[in-house]
């Protein structure tokens, strides 16, 4: 289904689209950027604001009750690997838009890991990305930013519009220490040590936080938040979360499916056959927590300290000071993890984590699903990769990585790497760009070891929608797969079953076989 046309935007800041008859769908995945076509003076009408909006200031805390934090760097460093595809102006699109026809046939895929050449003398200490993102950013060990990739929006953060094809430093941030970054669709958050948050990019929904609606914002600037130092930042694809040393979360942008977690989906009617999304141009802080019962009955969760926080296209989740994981926003595919498909306003508790020494210790997002590793070391999914296939309703553990800890994990639109123990497994359904590093372009949904990285640990691994970026530590030994004995035990449990052997003398040799095999 195409995504819905924008013909109007308010003088409020709202976001005016044609009345779409039918079940409501999720926005296509392609991130060509709904607003190309859009006329600056397309209307110059200005409707009233909803009254529950009208006077909202940003998060003020006077300074002498306001923390002094100094945040650290992830103490890891290393080179960058990346490999997968590399146009950067095609990548999640059917063709490059006409503004960028010139590099049409620039960039390829990498079907194996490649370094980039400006980076030989630099030391990486985190590389960030998203699911819905075509642009890349990595942390030095300095706390220095670089970015490469699209810059339609200036995403990139180095004053202009031009694509990069391999990292650069954003001069703007140089004098920062940068220790944390998030992308969006089209839009960066960076975090510096002292806790201030710099956006730029895209800002026609408010998504930079700076407390106005804007083609776009070229070089960072300081979202409007004056209250404690942050800790956290997060991107969806068109709205993006905070968190404050004190574990508050804060959201700003699109409210479009309740994603902001302000009990509302931003809708209003501005006049006849118009419909408004009111985007809140600047920090508010996420109130309301509840759990919700299997008849309906809603229940207030109080004392909700939120220790991290992940985004996926149009959903969010959090990890809180009790190992406890709530997710809202979109609920298609299951993605909330709630057994049903509902959108949720709220954030809304996934009871699976809520039981002692059950809880979670990591989250994760995909575009459209969600991860998270329990303390037992368990990995979990819900939603889906491929939406020609099954949903997952809820959180299930992925079986066939029993045993293995999991240190990183990143999730494009359909692709899945993670790096476990001292190995790196990949696996999702076709079309492949190079992106699961198997060398070829031979297509596996089987959860795979990527050989040629078999020597090396990857400490952080990120989504660029069809590209993997990975950062490499150290070298180390391998594991063996596991699922790659699955075949023939399922033929060994064929043949049992259709012997003249007792049941019990079966299961024995079956069992038996498994030993062996792990062994």
């Amino acid at each position: 289904m195409p995504r819905k046309k924008v013909t109007e935007v308010s003088g409020n800041g709202g976001i005016k689209r044609k009345r779409a008859g039918g079940k409501k769908k999720e926005r296509e995945f392609s991130s060509d950027d709904e607003f190309d076509d859009f006329e600056e003076q397309e209307n110059t009408k200005k409707p009233g604001k909803p009254a529950a909006k009208s006077g909202l200031q940003p998060v003020t805390v006077p300074d002498d009750i306001k923390e002094k934090i100094k945040l650290d760097l992830p103490k890891v460093k290393g080179q960058l690997l990346i490999f997968g595809a590399t146009n950067w102006d095609l990548i999640g699109r059917k063709e490059v838009p006409k503004a960028q026809a010139a590099f049409r046939n620039l960039g390829q895929n990498l079907w194996g890991p490649h370094r980039y050449g400006c980076l030989n003398d630099v030391q990486v200490s985190s590389v960030v990305s998203g699911p819905c993102a075509a642009h890349s950013l990595l942390i030095t060990t300095e706390g220095k930013l670089w970015s490469w990739g699209r810059n339609e929006k200036g995403q990139l953060g180095h004053g202009d519009t031009k694509r990069l094809e391999a990292p650069k430093l954003i001069e703007a941030l140089a004098d920062e220490v940068v220790v944390a970054a998030a992308c969006g669709r089209n839009h960066t958050l960076a975090l510096t040590e002292g806790g201030t948050a710099y956006s730029f990019g895209e800002n026609k929904l408010g998504q930079l936080g700076q407390g106005n609606q804007t083609d776009a914002v070229l070089s960072p600037a300081p979202i409007q938040y004056n209250g404690q130092p942050l800790v956290k930042v997060a991107c969806g694809a068109e709205f993006s979360m905070v968190v404050d040393c004190k574990g508050n979360l804060y959201s700003f942008g699109c409210p479009e499916y309740g994603q902001l977690g302000h009990n509302s989906d931003g809708k209003f009617i501005a006049r006849a056959q118009r419909i408004e999304f009111d985007c809140e141009t600047i920090a508010r802080r996420v109130t309301i927590f509840i759990e919700k019962s299997k008849d309906g009955q809603v229940t207030p969760v109080p004392n909700v300290v939120v220790r991290d926080v992940a985004c996926g296209g149009n959903h969010t989740l959090i990890l809180d000071s009790q190992k406890r994981v709530f997710s809202w926003g979109f609920g298609g595919y299951g993605r909330l993890g709630h057994t049903e498909q509902k959108d949720e306003m709220v954030p809304r508790l996934v009871k699976l984590f809520d039981f002692p020494g059950r809880g979670a210790s990591q989250i994760y997002t995909g575009y459209q699903c969600s991860f998270a590793v329990n303390e037992m070391g368990g990995l979990f999914f819900w939603g889906v990769t491929n939406t020609s296939r099954e949903s997952t309703m809820y959180p299930k553990a992925v079986q066939d990585l029993c045993g293995w800890k999991v240190r990183s994990l990143a999730c494009g639109k359909s692709s899945i790497v993670i790096a476990a123990d001292d190995s790196t497994i990949s696996w999702g359904p076709s079309p492949t760009f190079g992106d699961r590093a198997y060398i070829d372009s031979e297509v596996n949904s089987e959860r795979m070891r990527c050989k040629n990285l078999n020597k090396s640990t990857l400490d952080r691994i990120c989504p660029v929608l069809t590209t993997l970026v990975r950062h490499l530590q150290l070298e180390r030994g391998s594991l063996p797969l596991i699922s790659k004995h699955i075949l023939p035990l399922g033929v060994l449990l064929i043949l049992l079953l259709h012997s003249p052997c007792k049941s019990t003398e079966a299961f024995s040799i079956f069992m038996l076989s498994l030993f062996i095999l792990q062994l």
